[in-house]
């Protein structure tokens, strides 16, 4: 145990001429309550909340706002906080944000989901990435120059997108051209976690092979998707992961309608043949999903979005020859009046 610990003190830069040295177990004269940290910490984050931002991407029909309210229980999607929504093509791409405060057991969560109606939907589809790109760049952009003023809030709010849920069709034959072209180009940009949608299209076997098609289609096109095997810190994490990456992409059913079985109220979808129950792992991989985005990763998708996502883009950003200091700090300077240049 000593060695770990030392291994692990090992990734902390070392300051030059300080001695460092490991004190624990028997070395210790009795309790010190170094642990009641993380109840400390733990009271913080019930007290202030935080936020989870996802983004969902794919062609009208494939049940993303259903897969959603799915996902969070509650109806959080555009469509159903929308009075009197209409589904109608959008004949370009435009994004909506709607966040809601989820609260379970005292804590918070202020989640927002970003839709993007119109993606996929037209005859011709170049370039339908390009206001994606724009919205993901614009979050970074508002939260560098938050950072960079003199008189810093506190708290910077963040609307960075943690992660992106990309709907595949479940065709049964492989990555379609828009499919590549997306991933491939927002891969470095976000956290992708792609889907098969609507998987209770496909039988078992298909489901199977369409899986390990896609699979091999990523890695044939260089593409990114979460969880990137680089950012894997140590061999536990390395190895949840790998089974993480050898089930991806899910595939998914979503409902919001409750059946009987065997007693049990249980969300599902109703066929002549049966039920398809959604949070059944041996009739769909939604369970996986979930467990992915909210039980095991919600905080590895926000340390990798703040650590590795927007730390390369503040590091392009600042090292472009057209941006200075006094530019991103403009709204930092108050005028005579008291009100922001920015604003002027």
């Amino acid at each position: 145990d000593s060695e770990q610990i030392l291994k692990e003190l090992e990734l902390y830069p070392s300051v030059p001429g300080l001695q460092m040295n490991f004190v624990g177990g028997a070395d210790l004269f009795g309790y010190v309550g170094i642990e009641a940290v993380l109840d400390q910490m733990r009271m913080k984050t019930m007290k202030a909340g935080f936020e989870f931002n996802i983004m969902v991407v794919g062609q009208s029909g494939l049940g993303k706002s259903t897969l959603v309210n799915t996902l969070f229980k509650s109806k959080i999607s555009r469509k159903s906080c929308t009075p009197n929504y209409e589904e109608k093509i959008c004949k370009t791409v435009k994004l909506h944000a709607v966040s809601h405060v989820i609260e379970e057991k005292g804590v918070k969560m202020k989640l927002t989901v970003v839709d993007t109606p119109g993606f996929g939907d037209q005859i011709n589809n170049e370039n339908c990435w390009e206001p994606i790109v724009k919205y993901i760049n614009e979050q970074y952009e508002k939260f560098l120059r938050e950072e960079l003023n003199v008189n810093r809030k506190r708290r910077i709010p963040d609307s960075r997108v943690h992660c992106c849920i990309y709907f595949l069709p479940a065709t049964g034959h492989r990555l379609r051209p828009i499919d590549v072209e997306f991933m491939k180009r927002l891969g470095k940009m976000v956290s992708i976690v792609p889907v098969i949608a609507k998987a209770d299209t496909l039988t078992v076997e298909e489901r199977q092979e369409f899986k390990e098609q896609i699979r091999k289609d990523l890695d044939a096109n260089g593409i990114c998707v979460y969880p990137q095997e680089e950012f894997d810190e140590d061999p536990d994490e390395r190895l949840l992961n790998h089974r993480i990456r050898e089930s991806i992409p899910f595939a998914v059913v979503g409902t919001d309608q409750e059946h009987q079985v065997n007693g049990n109220k249980v969300l599902g979808r109703k066929t002549k043949w049966g039920i398809i129950e959604v949070e059944n792992v041996a009739h769909c991989e939604f369970a996986n999903l979930r467990d992915l985005l909210i039980r095991s990763h919600l905080q590895d998708l926000k340390d990798v979005t703040h650590n590795i996502l927007y730390e390369n883009y503040r590091v392009r950003r600042l090292n472009e020859s057209n941006i200075t200091f006094s530019e991103l700090e403009l709204s930092s300077w108050p005028t005579e009046n008291g009100t922001d240049k920015s604003q002027l």
